[in-house]
């Protein structure tokens, strides 16, 4: 695998840090920043879902991002999540963000428009018109999870076919043969990255680039070495990665992201305060049930 990703392989979808009034902790985001790329993390997606977006008004938005690029170097790359449910607001906003700092950001991401359900043909047209707007390289975000719609192959081949900057995709949905069937007809330099930790490597395989992390805020390091194993051909050292993050990924996820990881970093002595509304914090009960896994899960992974 010669070929080098535009943003890299592992990028961590930081999590947004708060004051205990609920307020944005800039400084906090900005060392935030700086430890996941100490920690290996290649390039970060901020503001994402693991960062709260949807409780997050457009200016703070435009707080963090500049944060953030005033804490990292200039060759750090840098995805900043600006899709919404409405198309005009998405357009609005892609060019406000991509002016911060003279054009710092090196990429967006859009995700699928929520709560409307639109049909493929919508979807399509969404994302063109934001992409249209911006000259930086924009992930789409497919996550019909959250979502409810998913966005087919075919409409992600065509966004890849017809508008030149489409070039990624972050895709949290697992099914391979969906998987196969974008990989088949795009591009070979549009990126796919697993949306979902757990999907890394079978994205890797299939002829994905990586993943956008949620997991890379607390153990970047051995997602890091993972993927580095599994691209230098080390496939059994990679597969022992995998199935010893496993517990870890899916206790994360045990209640809505991102609740749980943002008490893991408070567990690894690196608070980055609550959740907004409605979102609450982890109970004494999750938090003790966390603390046990990432317990075993560290001392495994101390053994690899």
């Amino acid at each position: 695998m010669t070929y080098t990703p535009r943003f890299g392989r592992l990028l961590t979808a930081m999590v947004t840090p708060f004051n205990a009034d609920s307020s944005l902790d800039l400084p906090r985001a900005q060392e935030l920043a700086v430890r996941l790329l100490d920690q290996g993390t290649q390039g970060l997606v901020i503001n994402g879902t693991t960062g709260e977006s949807p409780t997050i008004s457009r200016d703070e938005r435009c707080q963090l991002f500049e944060a953030v690029i005033d804490a990292v170097g200039a060759d750090v790359p840098l995805v900043a999540n600006v899709g919404d449910n409405c198309t005009e607001d998405s357009v609005e906003f892609a060019k406000r963000v991509t002016a911060l700092k003279g054009g710092r950001i090196n990429g967006i991401m859009v995700v699928t428009p929520y709560y409307n359900k639109p049909p493929q043909e919508g979807i399509y047209q969404h994302m063109r018109a934001v992409a249209e707007v911006v000259d930086v390289p924009v992930v789409v975000y497919n996550i019909p999870g959250r979502c409810v719609v998913n966005i087919d192959p075919e409409t992600i081949i065509r966004l890849a076919a017809d508008v030149p900057n489409i070039r990624a995709l972050k895709q949290a949905n697992d099914d391979l043969n969906q998987l196969d069937s974008i990989i088949g007809n795009t591009p070979d330099d549009f990126e796919i990255f697993a949306g979902d930790d757990a999907f890394t490597l079978p994205n890797i395989s299939k002829g994905g680039v990586g993943v956008i992390s949620t997991i890379g805020n607390i153990a970047a390091p051995a997602m890091r070495a993972m993927i580095d194993a599994y691209v230098a051909g080390e496939f059994d050292l990679a597969k022992s990665y995998d199935q010893t993050l496993r517990p870890l990924q899916d206790e994360l996820f045990v209640t809505a992201n991102p609740i749980l990881v943002k008490r893991a970093l408070a567990l690894l002595d690196f608070p980055v305060g609550p959740v907004r509304l409605p979102l609450v914090n982890a109970t004494d009960a999750q938090t003790a049930q966390l603390q046990q896994v990432m317990s075993d899960t560290f001392r495994r992974l101390d053994e690899l």
